[in-house]
């Protein structure tokens, strides 16, 4: 819910109607529309592509969403999100309004993989780190095939899709600075 009322706050604050965010974002006014009444559970593309058009990252959407807890973050209190397509667990370690850091952590089920758009990485710099599994990431047109222990810098912004092709859980850590 504090999701849904959080995207529909940041559209009203830009003066956007459904379209212009629909237009903006590439996600279908209809879809908008059922995401802030509530009526469905947006998944982590279009959850990124929202908070792109907004000139956001996903943790910067989230973080309003859930309100900024302070420098100190208590295990207790990292907000937890789980995309309803792919069973993909996100939970946000750090991130703060003020600081240009960001960590998360994610759990992706085998056999499950999530693509994000260019754009979502138009204005960050990223690294992933395997803590366990095997991550398999394509980004634009090259291929990088991560075990337990690997980090990966991304590139220049390009289209990524980061898979889980085993048949075992994959955990990994999302360290990103924005630029």
């Amino acid at each position: 819910m504090r999701i849904a009322r959080r995207i529909q706050l940041e559209r009203e604050a830009r003066s956007w109607s459904l379209a212009d965010l629909a237009e903006r974002s590439g996600v279908s006014k209809a879809a908008i529309s059922k995401i802030e009444r509530a009526e469905v559970s947006p998944t982590a593309v279009i959850l990124v592509r929202l908070a792109t058009a907004f000139d956001l990252t996903l943790a910067g959407l989230l973080l309003r969403a859930e309100g900024d807890l302070g420098r100190l973050t208590r295990a207790a209190e990292q907000s937890v999100w789980r995309d309803p397509d792919t069973g993909y667990t996100r939970r946000q370690i750090y991130n703060r309004s003020d600081h240009p850091l960001e960590m998360v952590t994610v759990d992706l089920p085998p056999g499950r993989q999530v693509e994000f758009p260019a754009s979502a990485y138009a204005h960050i710099r990223q690294a992933i780190w395997v803590t366990a599994g095997e991550l398999v990431v394509h980004e634009g047109p090259e291929r990088h095939v991560l075990q337990a222990g690997d980090c990966l810098g991304f590139g220049p912004p390009a289209p990524v899709v980061i898979a889980n092709q085993s048949t075992l859980p994959c955990s990994y850590v999302v360290a990103l600075v924005r630029t």
